[in-house]
């Protein structure tokens, strides 16, 4: 039997949580769990991908609903998909974090603007970042970066980062020390606008069923 709905499963962090909701729903993801490289799995309407393509699946129909991060949403506003619900579970921060100094030494970041009235801010967030320094009144030089971004400041290339965090331990193992909080993230349930009304009993029952585990 054709599955109702296709729906986009985030690899990475939010995907063994993922799995666990849509199982709990009546979903059976043990194929996708038994194969790490396989990325269709057409018998039970599951396709997987970064977390970041989500919203683009989405948004062209490639997949009625999905699940990513706020962040990935924020960073993507210009998507057109449907939030339909806060799942709650991958809670992370998007922080401003700079390379921690001794008692009575400036900030680098501040001390950067102090100097030159300007600051470099390395982050894979760069709409999220140059939203947030404009809307704080801070000129900022966002420099995109895609691999680790707490490499940045440690080499002189900027005087800041802008990054997702869970925990906090990476940036604290490489002496950076978070200055102050962007925004929270959770993992939402996203539907192709389309879909919403043409599927609209399907989406609304998967959506009853999540929110009945994840309430």
């Amino acid at each position: 039997m054709t599955p109702a709905l296709t729906i986009a499963v985030p690899r990475g962090a939010l995907m063994g949580e993922t799995l666990e909701l849509l199982d709990a729903v009546g979903v059976d993801t043990a194929e996708v769990r038994a194969n790490d490289r396989k990325l269709l799995f057409g018998d039970v309407g599951i396709v997987t991908m970064r977390p970041s393509d989500v919203p683009t699946y989405v948004e062209a129909g490639a997949a009625d609903v999905g699940i990513t991060g706020k962040d990935v949403l924020t960073e993507q506003d210009e998507r057109e998909v449907v939030e339909v619900l806060d799942l709650g579970y991958g809670p992370c921060r998007m922080v401003f974090a700079t390379v921690a100094v001794g008692d009575g030494e400036p900030d680098p970041a501040a001390e950067a603007l102090r100097r030159l009235g300007v600051m470099r801010v390395a982050t894979k967030y760069y709409r999220i970042a140059a939203r947030y320094f404009e809307e704080t009144g801070r000129a900022a030089e966002i420099v995109e970066v895609k691999g680790s971004v707490e490499l940045a400041p440690l080499t002189g290339l900027v005087e800041a980062i802008v990054d997702l965090t869970a925990t906090g331990t990476t940036l604290r193992e490489n002496g950076l020390v978070i200055r102050e909080e962007i925004m929270t993230s959770t993992a939402r349930l996203i539907a192709n606008p389309v879909a919403h009304k043409l599927k609209s009993a399907a989406i609304d029952e998967l959506t009853r069923r999540m929110r009945a585990i994840v309430a």
